[in-house]
């Protein structure tokens, strides 16, 4: 193993864990002319090295090249073997830092008989659907009381499909919809 300063072997370590390596940002309290000489010795040794920066992906700068560019500093092979990590289990650990997750599907709710909220879903399962005057008659809710537990408890918490529409006589009327 290398020999390396405390600081150094810090710079080393933090950027291998995370995503591309990057070492960026360096440890607080390092800056100015210390930070370029102990940078500048890593990359002499060739255990980091200057690459450009992903501005868009907002990747820190360790110094700006003009026109918006930039330079990031990023732990290299040599770098992560210096502290003992193997590389490919390094790109390995990035890898699934940076994996999509499988969205988290939703566990069915079951309704308890004879409350407002499974009235209101037995109204809207109905051929004819209900307005907001029939959904405020049987419940005793206010109108909108009536529209947010429509909104809000069947469409966003359960995932129920509602469709609305208006009827002469009637007013707007609300079904539920069974999706396949």
């Amino acid at each position: 193993m290398t020999d390396l300063t405390a600081i150094q072997t810090r710079i080393l370590t933090v950027g291998a864990q995370r995503p591309g390596s990057l070492a960026m940002p360096l440890p607080k309290g390092l800056h100015g002319a210390a930070a370029k000489k102990v940078v500048g010795m890593l990359v002499g040794r060739g255990l980091i090295e200057e690459v450009d920066a992903n501005v868009r992906k907002g990747e820190p700068l360790w110094r700006e090249t003009g026109d918006g560019q930039g330079t990031t500093l990023v732990v290299t092979e040599a770098g992560l073997n210096a502290i003992g990590i193997e590389p490919v289990v390094s790109r390995t650990m990035a890898n699934l830092r940076r994996a999509p997750r499988e969205p988290v599907k939703p566990t069915p709710v079951t309704q308890r008989a004879g409350t407002k909220q499974a009235q209101l879903i037995a109204m809207l399962q109905a051929p004819g659907g209900a307005s907001i005057g029939e959904i405020t008659a049987a419940t005793g809710w206010q109108v909108h009381t009536s529209r947010g537990a429509i909104s809000g408890v069947l469409r966003k918490k359960l995932g129920l499909t509602i469709l609305s529409g208006k009827e002469d006589g009637r007013g707007r009327v609300y079904r539920i919809v069974d999706t396949p």
